[in-house]
């Protein structure tokens, strides 16, 4: 018996990933590994838009300045130039696959968002993601070349003696087995789950770039995290995100006494960046002592509500909220992460044989904190580039005997349970909004010693599993609970590279507040580069 093997692996189901797959050449043979079921990603949430300057009062230059503006003096000027450059031609293919924007008359219409110079957002009613997605999924369903691997869960890459990556190890069907290829993508999305205020789904757990870290590549700039400002807030409800299109549209942040607050922090109001907007609700209910703010939607005529926001519509009167007569109650909450594992343009990490596309990668494009909708386009621009790919040419490896186990992790599993319900809100309260030394440094002794901990369980075994090794696991309970074991010791590893980097970063800039350190400074215009266990400046 030889290992399964294939061309190109491709890890996660999101847009990235999706895209990514349908751009390999025909003549490769794919594995779409995801851990859920398609269509359960961050993109299939993504509300606002893709941004575009495709009409003929924008301009790819007018794109460039507003993403670099917002970055904060930590965008790759040539990412972002490639960004821009190519997002006409991305667009044009969307539209070819089949994804229904909305349409002014014949036009493709477009909206204003936060921190862009013009309308160049395009969408489809408030649920652009899930068009995209769902678009994108329905090909890769029709490609021969491509198998997906559903509830399927990665653990760890596969090094060969070049230190090139060949494969990786997954858990599906009660097996721990290993999948060879001469290339692998990690499409898996971010790591909102490591805060407990977050709109991501469950499944974004950073597992990812844990991987990659814990392989030897090269992590960049993981303490810039996007805050959106406007998360639903209402007891029992999660925390759903409500577009940043909507106040686009025109809508107002008001307090509980009706007034627009958001302009004592910013000339902008409600329009000025994320970061700026997250922070002066953050700010303003510390002061108020109110536990949220609110948006008020009454500016905008309610028959654009209807065309605009019938998700939001429908998502916010199950949880009794009518939008069209009263505000809807909001907070910020964790939402992007701007860092993420080193790629060039060709999407090719620091390993050999290894890519990232989508949030899992950090590109360049986002600097210290992204631009509204620019990460739908940087998903489908970058992963365009793997129709050039060309995995590495593998021996033919004979896998061993599955041993199966029967091993009983019930006592182990109550320690993981205690970690996976303690550390997201650990992170909210250190590495959150707003930051300061002493308590990120409290938190990172805690982390450490979790991940101490974690390490000496049984379970690391067989996430650390080896390619000499394979497993089946008889107990009927194993893989959900050694799943729970993977993830939380990767929400670990996030947690730890988002603490670490930002303490180390003594300055304010973008998605990263300091307390301590309010001042964005000249000579910090520099970038987190983290190796393993070294942090340096680069």
């Amino acid at each position: 018996m030889i290992y399964p093997k294939f061309d190109v692996i491709v890890v996660g189901s999101g847009a990235a990933g999706l895209y990514g797959a349908l751009c390999l050449p025909d003549n490769l043979s794919v594995a779409l590994v995801t851990k859920d079921q398609l269509n359960t990603g961050a993109s299939d949430w993504a509300q606002g838009g893709i941004a575009a300057a495709i009409s003929a009062e924008d301009s790819p230059k007018l794109h460039l300045n507003d993403t670099l503006k917002a970055g904060a003096g930590l965008c790759d000027r040539l990412a972002v130039k490639f960004l821009v450059e190519h997002a006409e031609s991305s667009i044009k293919s969307l539209v070819e696959m089949g994804v229904a924007f909305d349409r002014h008359q014949s036009q493709l219409a477009m909206t204003l968002e936060a921190a862009h110079s013009r309308p160049r957002v395009l969408h489809a009613a408030d649920t652009t993601g899930r068009a995209i997605v769902a678009t994108l999924a329905q090909q890769v369903l029709q490609k021969n070349n491509i198998q997906v691997l559903s509830q399927a869960f990665a653990l760890k890459l596969w090094l060969n003696s070049r230190q090139e990556c060949q494969g990786i190890s997954i858990l599906k069907d009660h097996h721990v087995s290993w999948i060879q290829a001469g290339a692998v993508i990690l499409a898996t999305g971010g790591g909102g789950q490591v805060f407990s205020q977050t709109t991501n789904p469950e499944v974004s757990t950073g597992d990812g770039v844990a991987l990659a870290w814990r392989s030897g590549a090269t992590i960049r700039d993981p303490e810039f995290v996007q805050f959106h400002p406007t998360a639903l807030t209402v007891p029992g409800a999660p925390r759903f995100l409500i577009s940043e299109a909507v106040r686009g549209e025109g809508a107002h942040l008001i307090d509980h006494s009706g007034k627009r607050f958001a302009f004592d922090y910013h000339p902008d109001g409600e329009l000025a960046p994320r970061d700026i907007v997250s922070r002066a609700i953050f700010s303003h209910l510390q002061k108020t002592g109110e536990s949220h703010v609110f948006l008020d939607l009454q500016a905008i005529p309610p028959e654009r509500i209807r065309y605009r926001f019938p998700n939001i519509i429908r998502v916010c009167q199950h949880w009794d909220v009518d939008i069209f007569t009263k505000p809807i109650p909001v907070t910020p909450a964790a939402h992007y992460w701007m860092g993420g594992i080193i790629v060039d343009t060709m999407n090719q990490t620091s390993i050999p044989g290894l890519y990232a596309v989508g949030e899992t990668a950090s590109t360049g494009v986002h600097g210290a904190n992204r631009l509204a909708s620019n990460s739908l386009l940087e998903c489908i621009v970058y992963a365009s580039q793997l129709a050039k790919l060309q995995p590495l040419s593998l021996p033919t490896v004979v896998a061993p005997a599955m041993k199966e186990i029967s091993a009983d992790w019930d006592k182990e599993l109550n320690l993981v349970t205690i970690i996976r319900n303690q550390l997201p809100e650990l992170i909210w309260q250190s590495a959150g909004i707003c930051r300061n030394a002493r308590i990120m440094e409290q938190a990172i002794a805690q982390v450490k010693d979790w991940r101490s901990q974690m390490h000496n369980l049984s379970l690391n075994q067989y996430v650390a599993v080896l390619p000499t090794q394979q497993f089946k696991l008889r107990h009927a309970l194993a893989e959900p609970q050694l799943k729970l074991y993977a993830e939380t010791l990767n929400l670990l590893d996030i947690g730890y590279l988002i603490l670490k980097s930002a303490a180390f970063r003594t300055e304010s800039r973008g998605g990263h507040y300091r307390e301590d350190y309010p001042d964005t400074l000249d000579s910090w215009q520099l970038h987190t580069i983290i190796h393993q266990e070294q942090w340096s400046k680069s």
